[in-house]
């Protein structure tokens, strides 16, 4: 007897803790037996939107089950033969007392209730899970609205380098045709040409996306050509990282911008600061520059001589005929100046009518007389200007650069410069400006 009660009292105790287990649940439990409700927690008063347990005891389960979800539930039911069985999760709709559905995930279960056999319902409130869901829709789909209004390139790559999904504007200045399927291949497969700022190609293992993939660190700002199949070449820059920096299977996005115009208006503004804008030639800072650059050479084949050119008789020309067909010859013996020389030769106009010629490499000085009688020779041909013929000479002067030279490019200017002034012809000399020149340097004679 006394083992009897034991059990008794253990059994009583299971079925104490069990019930204040389901009392305390937050997912809703329902009981039915023959399709009417026989119990429900606190949790499923709340979800169904009732006061009290007894505003829903006694009544049919489908009285809160939404009729497109009954048919379901019945065949669900029926399936549940032996005690224990139990129905894989299923989504549905239910009825709250107030009219408003409530989408829930339930599982039922046939078990023993109060000696008699009964399905026992979870119910899980996907409410949240449906809002958080449509409201992760709304972002993508308000990230893919942006996205595709953007003037600058997107694309996604995944870790294979495979093409995910890629906007209008990336199409566009890839020059991709919108109907060519291009989701799916990889970098290298597109029809585009990729190359290096040298005009190199650039192949995919070098591609910034391929080093993001490999080592999950972002690139900024890298710059790279494509050749369309349009036959235009443009000048992107390009920026990549990881979609999800924390996963490693993440995916890398790159973003990029046409910067073919702003590299021409760039390069066109350092051509500008660069070059005489009536000549073409180097102006005078970009000769400083390269006189510099074969000063810090040391004896290299940079720049070794270096000739300064004077026009003869060019202030006539101006006073004369005006500075219109002045212009005119400046730019007829710039022409001829740079078809005289080599492709490595550097001419460049100081100013007004006053030219330099870096040499490079090691030219003989056995040689120099000769080049010297070309240039002028070349200078000294008949010169038509506007119906206006004319014929021009040139005062030459020269200066070398030594080994472990000391001299500053200005230095070796002026010393040009003395050398050419020694080189006019006497009637042509400027008695003022003579009086500052130094005398240490060769001349043409």
């Amino acid at each position: 007897m006394a083992e009897a009660h034991a059990e008794t009292a253990n059994a009583e105790q299971l079925a104490q803790r069990y019930r204040s287990l389901v009392e305390h649940m937050p997912d809703a439990i329902c009981v039915h037996e023959a399709g009417t409700i026989v119990y429900v927690n606190p949790a499923m008063v709340r979800l169904l939107g009732a006061h009290s347990p007894a505003d829903l005891l006694g009544l049919s389960i489908t009285t809160f089950v939404h009729r497109d979800s009954v048919p379901a539930m019945l065949d669900r039911i029926a399936q549940l033969t032996a005690e224990g069985a139990a129905s894989p999760p299923t989504e549905m709709d239910l009825v709250r007392v107030d009219g408003r559905t409530v989408p829930v995930q339930t599982v039922s279960v046939l078990t023993a209730w109060q000696d008699e056999l009964a399905y026992q319902v979870v119910v899980h409130d996907l409410t949240a899970q449906r809002a958080a869901e449509a409201s992760a829709r709304r972002a993508e789909a308000h990230f893919t609205t942006v996205v595709s209004q953007l003037e600058e390139g997107v694309l996604v790559v995944d870790r294979k380098g495979r093409l995910e999904s890629i906007n209008p504007a990336g199409k566009r200045i890839l020059g991709l045709d919108d109907g060519a399927q291009v989701v799916g291949r990889t970098i290298d497969e597109l029809p585009a040409t990729m190359i290096d700022r040298n005009g190199q190609p650039l192949p995919a293992t070098r591609h910034p996306m391929a080093h993001t993939l490999a080592t999950g660190e972002a690139v900024t700002h890298f710059v790279f050509g494509v050749e369309r199949t349009d036959g235009r070449q443009v000048w992107l820059s390009c920026n990549c990282r990881l979609l999800n920096p924390d996963s490693p299977d993440s995916s890398g996005v790159s973003s990029f911008a046409d910067i073919t115009d702003f590299r021409e208006s760039r390069r066109q503004l350092e051509y500008q600061a660069t070059h005489d804008a009536l000549t073409g030639l180097a102006n005078r800072s970009l000769i400083l520059s390269q006189l510099a650059t074969a000063l810090d050479d040391d004896g290299g084949d940079t720049v070794t001589t270096v000739l300064f050119l004077d026009l003869d008789g060019f202030k006539a020309i101006n006073d004369t005929l005006g500075h219109a067909i002045g212009d005119t010859v400046l730019q007829i013996v710039a022409q001829r100046l740079q078809r005289a020389l080599r492709a490595e030769d550097l001419v460049g106009r100081l100013g007004g009518d006053e030219f330099l010629i870096l040499l490079a490499g090691h030219p003989q000085r056995a040689d120099l007389p000769a080049l010297i009688d070309r240039l002028r020779a070349t200078i000294g041909e008949p010169i038509i200007a506007r119906g206006h013929r004319l014929e021009v000479s040139a005062s030459l002067g020269i200066t070398e650069l030594g080994p472990h030279e000391h001299r500053t490019p200005e230095a070796v200017l002026h010393d040009a410069d003395l050398a050419m002034y020694r080189d006019k012809p006497a009637g042509h000399r400027d008695l003022g400006l003579g009086q500052n020149r130094r005398s240490n340097n060769t001349h043409a004679s």
